[in-house]
């Protein structure tokens, strides 16, 4: 008779791991949970002082991100490659990404980093999270949109997050995963079988994306704004050998010498805000669905470079910051 795998004694390696992983991810989490306290007591002060709120409030959320991302990269060794655009420094953005796993947000703060806009992230997040104690005050505090993917039950919502870069030009990252969920095989066969009955293309790889959201974002924020640009980023993984397989979550802040058994890759293609100023709404659903497709062709190209070299490598174009559509 087999002893089940729960009832297994641990490995000293897998023990000795976790021991580690406790003790670099403690100082953390009593820093984020000192973050939440403080951007809690902040959300008063948004109503009254809101420009000051939000610069004190991204300050914050710098640090905590920058010590997330330091014990991936730093602690556990963790390589992130880059290809496709330079993103220029300081420039505010509508981002729109696949999403493969939940390890996705190491990869764009990896860009924002370089970028020197990693404090102002802000991703579409679920709007439950809101009623989290200081946690979820905390995201609202920062200016994270907090919704439920009904895009038109959302309207009040979106208009608080919208007016940052439109009436005070904050500077800001707008994250999106535009798949809404994440890459699943169960969830590709439902996309692929979606698509036949639309009468869509079917994307390899990614899912297809929702495009009320990215709509309603660029018709707000295309003029009369602190946005310059839209940069479509596509995410790859691959695990000694094995395509889109991620690290977890746990493997992310657990794992040392990540770079051993995983290879991880963000392609980032810019586009310039002015060049969406004349789109219908019919325009820019098309234009996202078209990037997913072309994405889609790029995560194809990624799997045969990793099947010919086996890595890949930097290729971040220091020239080109802006495409054509």
């Amino acid at each position: 008779m087999t002893v089940p795998t729960l009832l297994k004694p641990l490995q000293p390696r897998v023990i000795l791991s976790n021991l580690r992983a406790a003790a670099i991810l403690a100082p953390w989490l009593v820093h984020l949970l000192g973050s939440d306290l403080v951007l809690s007591l902040l959300l008063p002060i948004s109503f009254f002082a809101p420009t000051f709120a939000y610069h004190l409030s991204s300050k914050i959320a710098f640090w905590v991100w920058i010590g997330i991302q330091s014990i991936f990269t730093k602690w556990n060794k963790a390589r992130i490659t880059v290809s496709g655009d330079k993103l220029p420094q300081h420039e505010s953005a509508i981002v729109v990404c696949n999403h493969v796993s939940w390890t996705d947000f190491y990869l764009v703060q990896q860009l924002a980093l370089k970028s020197n806009m990693l404090g102002y992230c802000r991703y579409f997040a679920k709007q439950q999270l809101k009623w989290v104690p200081f946690l979820g005050w905390g995201l609202w505090a920062t200016g994270m949109p907090l919704i439920s993917r009904n895009w038109e039950r959302d309207q009040t919502e979106l208009q608080r997050v919208f007016r940052g870069p439109k009436q005070y030009r904050w500077p800001i990252w707008l994250v999106s995963y535009s798949e809404a969920t994440r890459f699943t095989p169960q969830k590709y066969l439902e996309t692929v079988q979606w698509c036949k009955e639309k009468g869509k293309p079917v994307p390899r790889y990614t899912l297809f994306p929702r495009t009320k959201g990215f709509v309603a974002t660029v018709k707000e924020l295309r003029q009369s704004s602190s946005i310059q640009a839209v940069y479509d980023l596509t995410i790859a993984y691959a695990h000694q050998g094995h395509f889109l397989e991620a690290p977890t979550m746990w493997d992310s802040l657990s794992r040392p010498n990540l770079d051993r058994d995983f290879q991880l890759h963000v392609h980032a293609d810019r586009f310039d805000i002015k060049d969406f100023a004349d789109k219908s709404d019919d325009e820019l659903a098309q234009w996202l669905e078209d990037r997913w497709m072309a994405k889609s062709k790029k995560l194809e190209a990624l799997q045969e470079e990793l099947d010919t070299s086996k890595q890949w490598t930097d290729s971040v174009d220091e020239h080109a910051t802006k495409k054509s559509l």
